[in-house]
């Protein structure tokens, strides 16, 4: 049986005229004023809490962590509803609305002198400053849940949504367009929608008004849902098929309860049902893989599983299909589980980065000096660079060697970013020492920082900030390729959720590691003196944990199974993917030397026939 058609949302024939890089200006322009509207608010967010709202530092400190703690989980809620039921393009519409009016409560709570405390009065009155009461802060914290649910629509659908438009079907038209150079494209244009805002909006918000500071993102995030829903029929909106997690399930249900079952060798004995799982196997059923066999036992059928009428009582037995999908998720998270572990040892980086800068030589010219915090600027500026350059350079070149459309494999790409941020960790531990025993050699351990400038220039730092934004090039947009191909095919928009979580439990696990190290060096490594401090030991402690990650990765990716996958057949089929999720060699199709379907893995794996013989994609073609 061949698979469906494919369809939209709401149930209309997908058109030859939907998708591609047509509905890019539209996608990405959402994506832009959304990525300025978010860094816009965000980026100072806390002198907002500290100057106008009057919250102490501490207290402002932990409503931030919270609400972006907040935030960074909401996309699983936020995935949840488009597979369900809602799908993707409304998810995101829906998302941006809720996102928009947040926004225009901030800027009516910056405006209106009712929703904010009397400024500060003459040093000589007491207390010279009346903090936010509770209904101000009410008036606050309900725009900022607002933006964090409507963060939670847009986060983990726009990307996942932007691939659909270049789906399997439409790679195989002439001239298909690619779409893991859509990835690049994404990231570059949210990591320039982010350094504009980092310096538009900052200094509007710091010599304009806060007003003009909320009201340009809300500006912004109008324009993102206008844009968004103006290419409504240009679309494709690929249909969700129910709720995946209760899919997932089920699948352990039946496992748990057969759990005294044989498992069959034969792997044909395992229950299969086209019908039933056409309608989330577009791209094609998935195939039986040897890990976790266990969980096999719910495909095991057994009497009273499937009634007359041919109904399967899924709580009792689950598809081949089903099992593997459980089986794909599983075998993600140790990979996952390693960019949680780049972000939490990144995590303070930039923090204490910021402070190196502080003790230093900062003059351009005689009356001018770089802002601390502005260093970070290059940590962007390298991550455009990088795309850039990785996108019209190397993946050219690297073409010509590997074969593959996307140059190199996704899992290089991200090995390659966890090798770099090493690298990043260990120009910071290298500065670090120089600056310090510079300090030393003037008599400036003592001295409070930014008392007396080190006589070291500050652009020592560039390479460290450079190295991470060459990282995050390669790691992050390498990550959520993998997160995408390896994910199934009805469960993308939560393979994007994890992206987002791994960066919420990173960041909460880079602060229990500055506990950590904080209690057992007695304070000793970490002081707000930093000349005094040992700073280099901390980054030195954070480049071992980088490299033990590496290997972790490196040992997680050895012991990867590849997903498997039906493609429609008869005498010909799709050349397998490549690594980065590409057909390797080009869009054309190729004859097998056996009749039967061919499954397509991200990394040129196939099956041939029943799918017991596998060979690789080199041995095919």
């Amino acid at each position: 049986m061949s698979a469906p058609a494919p369809a939209n949302e709401d149930g209309s024939p997908e058109k030859p005229t939907q998708g591609g890089f047509r509905t890019m200006p539209f996608i990405l322009a959402n994506e832009i004023c959304d990525r300025f509207a978010t860094a816009g608010f965000n980026a100072n967010l806390i002198t907002y809490l500290t100057q106008q709202l009057h919250l102490p530092l501490v207290e402002a400190s932990n409503l931030l962590t919270n609400f972006n703690g907040t935030a960074a989980f909401t996309p699983v809620l936020g995935a949840i509803v488009a597979d369900s039921f809602a799908g993707r393009f409304w998810t995101i519409a829906g998302g941006g609305a809720l996102y928009l009016l947040g926004m225009l409560g901030l800027v009516v709570s910056a405006l209106a002198p009712a929703l904010r405390p009397a400024p500060c009065a003459a040093a000589a009155a007491t207390p010279p400053c009346q903090r936010a009461s509770g209904g101000q802060l009410a008036m606050l914290y309900l725009p900022l849940l607002l933006t964090a649910l409507g963060g939670g629509g847009i986060r983990p659908c726009v990307v996942a949504f932007g691939a659909d438009q270049f789906g399997r079907r439409r790679e195989r038209r002439p001239g298909g367009e690619q779409k893991w150079s859509y990835f690049n494209l994404y990231f570059f244009s949210m990591g320039l929608a982010v350094l504009l805002a980092l310096t538009v909006v900052v200094y509007i918000q710091e010599n304009v008004g806060w007003g003009w500071g909320f009201g340009i993102p809300a500006i912004a995030m109008f324009l993102s849902v206008l844009s968004f829903v103006a290419g409504y029929s240009l679309y494709v909106k690929v249909k969700p098929e129910g709720s995946p997690f209760k899919r997932l399930l089920q699948v352990v249900v039946a496992a748990f309860r057969k759990r005294k079952e044989d498992v069959p060798e034969d792997a044909g004995l395992l229950y299969h049902n086209k019908e039933l799982d056409a309608p989330i196997a577009a791209d094609g059923r998935l195939l039986h893989t040897e890990q976790l066999r266990f969980l096999d036992r719910a495909a095991v059928l057994t009497p009273g599983d499937v009634a007359d009428s041919g109904e399967p009582d899924l709580w009792r037995v689950s598809t081949v299909h089903r099992v593997e999908e459980l089986k794909s998720i599983v075998r993600m998270l140790p990979l996952w589980a390693a960019s949680i572990t780049l972000i939490a040892a990144a995590s303070h980086n930039f923090t204490f980065a910021i402070q190196q800068a502080r003790t230093m030589d900062r003059h351009l010219t005689r009356g001018f000096q770089v802002p601390p915090a502005t260093m970070i600027i290059f940590t962007p500026l390298t991550t455009l660079a990088t795309l850039a350059l990785y996108d019209r350079a190397f993946v050219p070149l690297a073409r010509r060697y590997t074969g593959r459309r996307a140059g190199i494999t996704y899992f290089q790409r991200m090995g390659a970013g966890f090798a770099v941020s090493v690298l990043g960790v260990m120009a910071g531990a290298l500065v670090e020492t120089r600056r310090r025993g510079v300090a030393a050699r003037n008599g400036l351990l003592d001295d409070k920082p930014g008392a007396a400038a080190v006589p070291m220039s500050v652009f020592w730092l560039v390479p460290q900030y450079a190295l991470h934004g060459v990282s995050d090039a390669l790691s992050t947009v390498g990550h959520m390729e993998f997160l995408y191909d390896q994910s199934p095919e009805s469960m993308r928009s939560s393979a994007a959720a994890l992206f987002w979580v791994a960066g919420s439990l990173g960041n909460y696990l880079g602060t229990v590691l500055v506990t950590v190290v904080q209690s057992a060096s007695g304070g000793v490594w970490l002081q707000d003196n930093i000349n005094r401090g040992r700073l280099d030991y901390y980054y030195w402690l954070v480049t071992f944990l980088l490299v033990l990650n590496l290997v972790y990765y490196i040992a997680c990716f050895h012991f990867y199974t590849l997903k498997t996958f039906e493609v429609d057949g008869g005498d010909e089929a799709q050349r397998p993917r490549d690594g980065g999720g590409e057909q390797a060699g080009g869009d054309r199709q190729a004859e097998l030397p056996c009749h039967g379907k061919v499954a397509a893995s991200g990394n040129g794996v196939a099956a041939v026939s029943d799918g017991e013989k596998h060979m690789t994609s080199d041995q095919l073609y």
